[in-house]
């Protein structure tokens, strides 16, 4: 009988060539399986790992039912205190949820901004997911095309801002602006103020683009603008300066319902009365819009189907299927309450 040879070093593994190429586990396996939605530079890199390490197709053949993590990562670009504080978050999470259900595909939740991107990456990078979602970007943020670059398949809820082909899910911002402006106009106002979003941020500028539009329409000034971020106490400031700028503003269009608190907070305070004396519009329809002093009128997008779409629009390029959309835009629409 032979004796086997126990010292000697068996084969590369796939976890090797991936280490090697700087790409996830799961790109390997597409790049041995012939699939699409891998980068040029990404296969190039698998391809030149493969040769370098004598990686062979009996090799790959074995490797390859482990190959996938069967997970998926949801990353928000914020600080944590942000994230379980904002009702939308949590509405794109139950969206999520729900797209995975059944599945058996869990889900990891990361909060990363960009100081942190290094480690971020360095964790992608290791196998442990085999696509990823993101939301809530900032100005030109490397984070989705540098997760390309390592072959790892990306969503991004919201309009990215940067440049790039990136697939992105996203609500109509700026039809959502434009159809509250247009209801203000139909009450008669002519005053009409908006607290904005970042600037840094698509919805920001989407909504803003619409405030302008309406306005436009009406033949109305627009230079009634204070950027807030998306925190009541930001609402509060925007207001408060808006208000010291213009006593005769008779309406306000905010960016979100979660800045609206702040707003309405400070109308009260000045002994404004909400809607007669000045009439408010929120955004997104959250459950702080309908339990608001008094109920918000406010623009509706559906986050949880956007958290639904955005994972659809992921498994579809991981599953490879063909004739995918590179975005979806998903329709707003007007809720009237007590506010406006």
């Amino acid at each position: 009988m032979t004796e086997i040879d126990r010292t000697r070093r068996p084969g590369p593994r796939i976890e090797e060539v991936a280490r090697v190429a700087g790409v996830s586990k799961s790109t390997v396996s597409r790049v041995i399986n012939g699939e699409q939605y891998v980068s040029a530079k990404a296969r190039d890199a698998v391809h030149t790992a493969i040769t370098h390490l004598k990686y062979s197709p009996n090799q790959a053949a074995r490797s390859l039912a482990g190959s996938k993590a069967n997970a998926l990562a949801l990353i928000v670009s914020e600080h944590g205190s942000r994230v379980l504080g904002d009702p939308f978050f949590a509405g794109v999470l139950r969206g999520v949820h729900a797209e995975l259900t059944g599945r058996r595909i869990q889900l990891l939740l990361m909060m990363s901004r960009p100081e942190d991107h290094d480690d971020l990456l360095a964790y992608l990078a290791g196998g442990h997911v085999d696509g990823a979602l993101l939301v809530s970007l900032h100005g030109d943020d490397p984070l989705p095309h540098r997760l390309q670059e390592m072959g790892l398949p990306v969503v991004v809820g919201g309009r990215p801002l940067a440049a790039g082909s990136v697939p992105f899910v996203d609500s109509d911002n700026f039809t959502g602006g434009l159809d509250a402006v247009r209801h203000l106009v139909s009450l008669g106002r002519t005053r009409i103020a908006t607290v904005a979003g970042p600037r840094d941020m698509a919805a920001g500028l989407d909504r803003l683009s619409g405030w302008r539009r309406g306005l436009g329409e009406a033949r109305l000034p627009a230079d009634l603008v204070v950027e807030a971020d998306f925190t009541p106490e930001s609402g509060a400031q925007a207001m408060t300066e808006l208000l010291d700028r213009a006593p005769d503003i008779d309406a306000v269009f905010v960016a979100a319902d979660i800045i609206a608190l702040g707003v309405l907070q400070v109308l009260h305070a000045r002994g404004r009365r909400i809607p007669e004396d000045v009439a408010v519009v929120g955004f997104d329809d959250s459950l702080l819009a309908s339990t608001a002093t008094p109920p918000l009128t406010t623009v509706r997008q559906d986050v949880e189907q956007l958290g639904r779409t955005m994972t659809w629009r992921l498994l579809g390029e991981l599953a490879g299927d063909s004739g995918l959309p590179p975005s979806l835009l998903l329709p707003t629409s007007l809720v009237r309450r007590a506010s406006a």
